[in-house]
């Protein structure tokens, strides 16, 4: 009998066996150090005195868990969103949306600054959390560092134009992350995974141009001049 364990999956290159593999391997290291943060700083909280735990030492502790599993948790359910984007398990319910209301603010991106040239009456028709999502993995991207970031909105034909600037993105930025790919203490280290995925089935484009990363979304008709 054969050893199913040697049979390659059908229709997969080894490379993208490899590349799966590099891409798990990043996940589950990404998990581990902030749960592992969570477990220490639980155990060390449990061991402290009631005295402790009310005091300046017990205050540290449970606000490192806390942010420990503030990133846990957006590490799990953006590789949970990814696997569900891949297998098409996502159902789309696109509504008009303002193309301002997309981009988050400068806190919520850990940027010094966001700096956004609006489009006026630029609409955008899309799912509405699928399409932030999307917004906000490009714009977590190139806030690295806490740099300032910009976002120039405008209309292409038929669609809604995010350009954005910041932290300049590198060859193979869109690529999955793997083995030896920089975490991120955000828990943003799978955010532009999601938006690659999210995009396409939103109809849209995602791409680095020039340093910076361009985004488009479906976008209403103009509206037609009141004669």
């Amino acid at each position: 009998m054969d050893d199913l364990r040697e049979r390659p999956a059908s229709g997969e290159r080894q490379e993208e066996r490899e590349e799966r593999a590099s891409h798990l391997a990043f996940v589950a290291h990404e998990i581990r150090n902030p749960l592992s943060t969570a477990l220490w700083s639980a155990e060390l909280l449990a061991r402290l005195s009631a005295e402790e735990r009310g005091g300046p030492r017990g205050e540290k502790l449970a606000r490192m868990s806390l942010r420990a599993l503030g990133r846990l948790r957006r590490i799990v359910e953006d590789h949970l969103l990814a696997a569900r984007l891949d297998a098409g398990g996502i159902p789309i319910e696109a509504e008009a949306i303002p193309a301002l209301d997309l981009v988050p603010s400068a806190a919520s991106i850990d940027s010094s600054s966001l700096e956004v040239t609006p489009a006026p009456g630029l609409t955008v028709v899309a799912d509405p959390n699928l399409s932030r999502r999307v917004v906000e993995g490009v714009l977590l991207a190139a806030a690295r560092g806490g740099v300032p970031v910009r976002v120039e909105i405008s209309r292409a034909g038929p669609l809604a134009r995010f350009r954005v600037t910041g932290a300049p993105a590198g060859p193979g930025a869109l690529d999955d992350p793997g083995r030896g790919h920089p975490g991120d203490a955000r828990g943003a280290a799978l955010s532009l995974a999601v938006a690659r995925r999210a995009v396409v089935l939103l109809g849209g484009a995602l791409r680095v141009e020039d340093g910076g990363w361009i985004v488009e979304l479906p976008a209403a008709e103009p509206a037609l001049p009141r004669r």
